[in-house]
């Protein structure tokens, strides 16, 4: 067993996949930018191809600083491996269509990330994979879907931008009960919240561009599960070549650095500002698990060591335009399609994480074209509230 795994969250996002001595006596991860890696003897470098020795060849298989990034997910999430890709929806269609053939059977929730979702709704049954959409929060729908057959149960939560809660131990269970592989989206909730595998599920994915990151300045994905899983993965993205670049996983691992410090500020922010908006006038919906009165507070308050630093609202008059006109008035959160950065960022789901849906489409997945997305900086709270007071106003 690592001996990180000893230590608690905050140190392993420092400290977690480091221990390795650099050159030169360097403290910090260097960028290996070379695409090859050279041996002088011929054996030494057959066996690092067969894997038979550790080492690299190309950094389309592997990369110095990838690996140390890929190893600090790993630790966090305290799977046997991981793997990278160079976005969050790269590692979601790597490790979809590496596992899957035709004639399958998926079987998913309607709250999926849109990206996902057209995946599901789209690329996936042009393969003559079979996808079943139920309703997110009808875990006996889900139940009553897996049982009828399923080599694919995937699940996120929180949901995108939803803020939906499953019950990731019993939908799990109801998967194994089918041999099928669980897969959990846990980009909303981070490692430092919610640790998927150790609720049953077989391979968590990261959108690491967003909370892992958290600077909004490089994109990757990571993916971590058993060694079986993983090598499935790494073998399709391989020959597909969708994979992270070093320069990316240097700026993704500088991010982590931060990660337990600033989930701990998101939390709270996010939690205030909840309850401040339920409390507004201007405010007819609050979408937050920390809140008593969202539906899905206690499988959260089970599941997750904090509820995460994006809610979703929907402000009075329940119109896209109305959402526009509280956006248009914001002046600390940016209005970009992104999250989970130190900045606050807000938007709807028509421009962020459902732009490839249609307004028809995101009605049928229960989407108001009035949400408003707000994923929570660490900026001063008062000064987030006040804003959006000014807003709302």
């Amino acid at each position: 067993m690592d001996k990180t795994n000893t230590y608690a969250m905050g140190t392993q996002t420092v400290r977690a996949g480091e221990e390795a001595l650099f050159a030169d006596n360097a403290t910090q991860v260097p960028v290996v930018h070379s695409v090859s890696f050279g041996y002088d003897d011929m054996n030494e470098w057959l066996e690092v191809s067969q894997g038979k020795r550790p080492g690299h060849i190309y950094t389309r298989n592997t990369n110095p600083t990838v690996d140390v990034f890929e190893e600090k997910v790993r630790v966090l999430e305290q799977g046997e491996a991981a793997t990278s890709a160079s976005s969050g929806m790269g590692i979601i269609s790597n490790a979809l269509f590496a596992l899957l053939a035709p004639g399958d059977r998926v079987v998913s929730v309607k709250d999926t990330y849109g990206g996902t979702n057209r995946l599901f709704s789209e690329f996936l049954p042009r393969q003559k994979v079979e996808v079943c959409l139920c309703d997110t929060v009808d875990f006996e729908a889900v139940e009553a879907e897996v049982a009828k057959g399923c080599d694919v149960l995937y699940l996120e939560t929180p949901t995108n931008p939803t803020i939906k809660i499953l019950d990731l131990e019993r939908l799990a269970s109801a998967g194994k009960a089918v041999g099928a592989v669980v897969m959990v989206d846990n980009t909303f909730a981070t490692p430092i919240n919610q640790n998927p595998l150790l609720l049953g599920a077989d391979l968590v994915l990261h959108s690491a561009t967003k909370f892992l990151g958290g600077h909004a300045d490089a994109l990757g994905g990571v993916a971590v599960g058993s060694k079986e899983l993983i090598s499935t993965i790494n073998s399709y993205r391989e020959i597909v070549g969708n994979v992270l670049d070093p320069m990316a996983a240097y700026l993704l691992l500088r991010g982590m650095k931060t990660l337990s410090l600033r989930i701990e500020r998101q939390n709270a922010n996010a939690m205030e500002i909840a309850r401040f908006l339920e409390g507004h006038p201007g405010v007819v919906q609050v979408n937050y698990p920390g809140l008593t009165s969202h539906p899905g507070h206690d499988i959260a308050r089970k599941q997750m060591r904090g509820f995460g630093g994006v809610l979703s609202f929907v402000a009075r008059g329940n119109t896209y335009e109305d959402a526009c006109h509280v956006l248009s008035r914001l002046k600390l959160a940016r209005r970009a399609a992104n999250l989970g950065a130190v900045e606050s960022i807000a938007g709807t789901p028509a421009t962020t994480s459902h732009v490839e849906c249609t307004p028809e489409e995101r009605q049928a997945m229960g989407i108001p074209e009035s949400l408003i997305r707000f994923s929570t900086g660490i900026e001063d709270v008062e000064d987030l509230k006040a804003d959006l007071d000014q807003a709302l106003r």
